[in-house]
C-alpha cells in the first residue's frame, strides 16, 4: 500500500474515533432521560442495565478503533521505511 492510503486511513479512522465517542455521549444522555421519566423501579432498573450495555458496546468500539489507528501508523512507518530504501 501507499502512503497516502495509510494517511487516509488514519485520518479517517480518527473521524470514525470522534463520532463514536459523540455517539457515546448521546447515547448516555438518551439513557439518562429515560431513567428519570420512567415510571416504575423495574423500568429504571431494566433501562439502566441497557445504558451499561451500551456504553459498554462503544468502549469496545473506541478501543477496536484505537488499535486500528495504532496498526495504522505503524504500517506508515514501515512503508517511510521502504521508501528510503528505493
Amino acid at each position: 500500500m501507499s502512503i497516502e492510503y495509510y494517511r487516509k486511513k488514519i485520518i479517517d479512522l480518527r473521524a470514525d474515533l470522534k463520532k463514536e465517542k459523540e455517539a457515546k455521549k448521546k447515547d448516555n444522555e438518551r439513557f439518562a432521560g429515560y431513567i428519570k421519566n420512567a415510571r416504575s423501579t423495574s423500568d429504571k432498573a431494566s433501562l439502566r442495565k441497557r445504558k451499561i450495555d451500551a456504553a459498554a458496546s462503544h468502549d469496545r468500539r473506541i478501543e477496536q478503533l484505537k488499535y486500528s489507528i495504532e496498526s495504522a501508523k505503524e504500517s506508515l512507518a514501515r512503508e517511510r521505511e521502504r521508501a528510503k530504501r528505493k
